[in-house]
């Protein structure tokens, strides 16, 4: 239930970037950049970044959205979930575990960040690239989850998949292109 008094209780995100469009336009655009540019990391990779730190936050709106956008990009379904419950157990990319354990702990722990947690990052492979834009990617759904937690954005599992799909046909840019509608 949106806290925002001026829009209706069953406001989702979009509904809010409609409302306030001019820094709606601009985190448009840096999420697009951020999780569609180029990057070392896939697409997928990184809604699954996005996923993981939004579930570790218990923000269901973009845990949901985030999940089924990586899903829609390869990554299996039942990952995001085993990977929250035993990230060691999960069936993660081996080079990908240390990335989500680093955003895990960011996400959980910052000021306990250290430069041996880089190192397990760089050690699976990773350039220093790769640990820039994970931790950004980290850093933007920590924002995110607040904003919408916030705001008091809520929505469905089906509005999860509308807006997941959505995400993985047009991107942010096309997002964005919905703010005028």
């Amino acid at each position: 239930m949106s806290y925002l008094k001026s829009l209706p209780a069953e406001t989702a995100l979009l509904q809010v970037f409609r409302a306030y469009p001019e820094p709606a336009r601009h985190l448009l655009a840096f999420h697009e950049a951020l999780l569609r540019g180029d990057s070392p990391f896939t697409a997928g990779e990184r809604e699954m970044i996005a996923a993981y730190v939004s579930g570790l936050n218990d923000c269901d709106y973009c845990h949901g959205i985030h999940t089924v956008t990586a899903e829609a990009f390869g990554v299996p379904e039942g990952v995001l979930k085993a990977a929250l419950t035993d990230l060691d157990a999960a069936p993660v990319d081996d080079r990908l575990k240390p990335v989500l354990s680093y955003v895990g702990k960011l996400t959980r722990t910052p000021s306990r960040m250290t430069a041996a947690d880089a190192d397990a990052v760089f050690a699976a492979g990773w350039d220093d690239r790769a640990l820039h834009d994970a931790v950004l990617v980290c850093a933007l759904f920590n924002f995110m989850n607040r904003m919408v937690d916030g705001l008091g954005i809520q929505a469905d599992a089906a509005y999860a998949t509308t807006s997941g799909e959505r995400l993985a046909e047009g991107g942010y840019a096309g997002l964005a292109s919905l703010l005028a509608g």
